[in-house]
């Protein structure tokens, strides 16, 4: 058995000292610094796997915030919209208790004109409201792209007012609702889908009154004006019948005027011989003259193509009126094309209410999402404070040793004991 002699020397103890300590230095400084910022990672290098993931985190967490940036800016424009139609709606509601006003009996021309000009104001209103604009100049109601000023008017007949864009409502996204309304829903009338025509009478004086117009098959129905004339009462083919005539003639969009489809000069309806209501078919659209017809009424059915030109028709109508019968054929007329647009109003903005409760559903998803993401950045790359502290606390305490082991070292020098 061999005895084997190791001999350490002061120098080699000394540089061991020194390298223990700037280990231990070095190690207590990263743990520091780690403490200090609160992340296990500071450089890639230091977990390439964990660095990425919490990059990747980052990142989802970047894109999360533009999303709701993006999300606040739409909500406050849909907000902006859906008040804007309830200051219509508001508008409108006046708009009709003033047409009631106007048939009151006891109304004279006077105050009609008085109330027709409170109306103008109204519809000037309204109209404005429509092109409202957004805190960046753009319109609340551009549907799919529009013109800066959506609604224009009003024009020569037959289209008195337009739309100036696409119509349609963007659709929303997981992340996002759309920045607009559909204007073109609200405010402009289809003559198929709403039924909202005018019914004027160019004789003043006749006490023949047309009640509003029912659609009775969109699939005839094109949008063309009709002009009824010529109404005459003969003997029917049964007793006590009688036969209505009149001429019909129907003006396309293009301003092409020619017979209306299926119905000659000559044609009319058998009806009892005393009844006052006269029931009138042409192009899928129905209405029924009240009262005694003579030769000399001529009637003109014809589409209206927005509010606006419904809110006209009512103040000419009720400004304009010389009799109590033309009174009342402009007030129940009114009345009826006005609910219809009301309808159309506050349907567009039901459409902003479900925007809003749509863009709190994906402020509310948003956000669990940043929690989930967040969490999955804090396991990536945060500390365990705990954990920290206590390996920090050991890395002290070895390099405190260290030290104290490196003062041991210094001291074992031959100069040391010959003193």
């Amino acid at each position: 058995m061999s005895t084997a002699i190791y001999r350490t020397s002061s120098a080699n103890a000394y540089d061991n000292s020194i390298r223990n300590i700037n280990t231990r230095f070095t190690d207590l400084s990263a743990l520091q610094e780690n403490l200090t910022s609160g992340k296990r990672i500071l450089r890639a290098s230091d977990d390439p796997t964990s660095a990425a993931m919490a990059e990747r985190a980052l990142t989802r967490l970047s894109r999360i915030a533009t999303d709701q940036r993006a999300l606040a800016s739409q909500t406050n424009a849909i907000a902006v919209a859906e008040s804007t139609l309830g200051k219509v709606t508001t508008a409108m509601q006046r708009f009709r208790d003033l047409v009631v006003s106007a048939g009151n009996g006891i109304v004279n021309s006077g105050e009609r004109k008085t109330i027709a000009g409170e109306l103008q104001g109204l519809r000037d209103q309204i109209f404005a409201l429509a092109n409202t604009e957004d805190s960046n100049g753009l319109p609340l109601f551009n549907a799919l792209g529009s013109a800066l000023k959506p609604f224009v008017g009003p024009t020569v007949q037959p289209q008195d007012y337009n739309f100036k864009g696409l119509p349609g409502q963007s659709a929303a996204s997981d992340v996002a609702i759309p920045f607009a309304l559909d204007g073109d829903a609200a405010f402009m009338l289809s003559p198929a889908q709403d039924g909202v025509f005018n019914v004027s009478n160019s004789n003043a004086a006749s006490t023949l009154q047309a009640s509003g117009v029912t659609v009775t098959d969109t699939a005839q129905v094109t949008g063309s004006t009709y002009q009824i004339s010529n109404l005459m009462v003969a003997a029917g083919a049964s007793p006590g019948q009688s036969k209505l005539t009149y001429d019909l003639v129907e003006t396309l969009a293009d301003g092409t005027r020619v017979p209306a489809t299926g119905v000659t000069p000559t044609t009319g309806a058998d009806y009892p011989t005393s009844a006052t209501r006269i029931p009138i078919s042409v192009g899928g659209l129905s209405l029924t003259l009240t009262g005694s017809p003579s030769a000399s009424d001529r009637f003109t059915i014809e589409p209206k193509a927005s509010v606006f030109s419904v809110m006209d028709d009512a103040i000419r109508g009720i400004g304009g009126a010389t009799t109590n019968n033309s009174v009342t054929q402009a007030v129940g007329q009114a009345l009826h094309n006005i609910d219809i647009s009301l309808a159309n109003i506050s349907a567009v903005r039901g459409q902003a209410g479900e925007l809003l409760n749509r863009a709190d559903r994906i402020s509310d998803l948003q956000k669990n999402r940043s929690v989930q993401v967040e969490a999955d950045r804090a396991r990536a790359e945060d500390l365990d404070m705990i954990q920290g502290l206590a390996d920090f606390n050991k890395q002290e305490n070895g390099y405190s040793v260290a030290l104290q082991t490196y003062a041991k070292v210094q001291q074992l020098s031959l100069f040391d004991y010959i003193r």
